[in-house]
């Protein structure tokens, strides 16, 4: 989407702030013990008080509210009877619609976890994220957002995920661009435009540069055993002025 009007730009920003909220009250309530649908429970009832839609649900029929993954499950975990555990590495995504705008964000969640290999990893995970975002400029070229995140991620000796990827968004969860990747290819020849609405969102790895179907659903994709995977997720506007973030968590 191009924001071209106030009522867009308010649109997005709503949504925006509203799909942060929701996944700050999420991360705050992860202890062991609470099932992953009971999380998406209080997701899904906070959508509900501000008048939003699950963007999964709406878009593709997706069983839960929220997309609740715990490693080897790295994106589109379905919500359920699983129990988070101490150790457990969870990714949140929260994606909503709210009054036909978009808002689209993750992150990943040590639950009692003090292992420096993940702290590090989601600390390079979210020096990509920013890394994307500053690489992200009206007229610039997408595949210098992957090429940020490349460095970045290179920089620490860890790969990316390639293909899991950013995304345009606005009146859909999914709009052009499709794919935004999360390193560099001679082959994306597409620029950005004034205006436009990304979701960025790296996907950091200590190893496997892919993910695969975890064979036991239509949606989990998952990693071999033994890696940290982390992914952190803001949606923006590029606009001529600077860039917003509009998925910013409240402190």
């Amino acid at each position: 989407m191009i924001v071209k009007t106030d009522q867009d730009l308010k649109g997005i920003m709503e949504a925006g702030k509203v799909a942060a909220e929701i996944l700050h009250k999420m991360a705050k309530r992860i202890r062991p013990g609470i099932t992953t649908g009971q999380l998406d429970k209080i997701g899904e009832e906070m959508m509900l008080r501000y008048g939003a839609n699950s963007a999964p649900k709406v878009s593709y029929n997706f069983p839960g509210a929220t997309c609740i993954s715990i490693l080897p499950e790295v994106a589109h975990g379905i919500p359920g009877s699983r129990e988070i555990k101490a150790g457990d590495l969870v990714n949140i995504d929260v994606s909503i619609e709210l009054n036909g705008y978009y808002g689209d964000n993750g992150m990943s969640i040590p639950v009692e976890l003090e292992d420096e290999r993940v702290l590090k990893l989601c600390q390079v995970g979210q020096e990509a994220r920013a890394a994307a975002i500053a690489a992200a400029k009206p007229g610039g070229k997408i595949n210098e957002i992957g090429k940020a995140v490349e460095l970045v991620v290179k920089s620490h000796g860890y790969t990316v995920i390639k293909n899991l990827c950013g995304h345009g968004l606005g009146r859909k969860l999914h709009e052009a661009p499709e794919n935004i990747l999360n390193y560099y290819s001679k082959y994306e020849r597409g620029k950005i435009n004034p205006g436009q609405v990304l979701a960025l969102e790296p996907f950091i790895s200590e190893g496997p540069e892919l993910v695969k179907d975890g064979g036991y659903d239509e949606w989990a994709l998952v990693v071999p055993q033994g890696f940290y995977v982390v992914q952190f997720e803001h949606t923006i506007i590029v606009m001529e002025g600077g860039t917003i973030v509009t998925t910013v968590q409240p402190e």
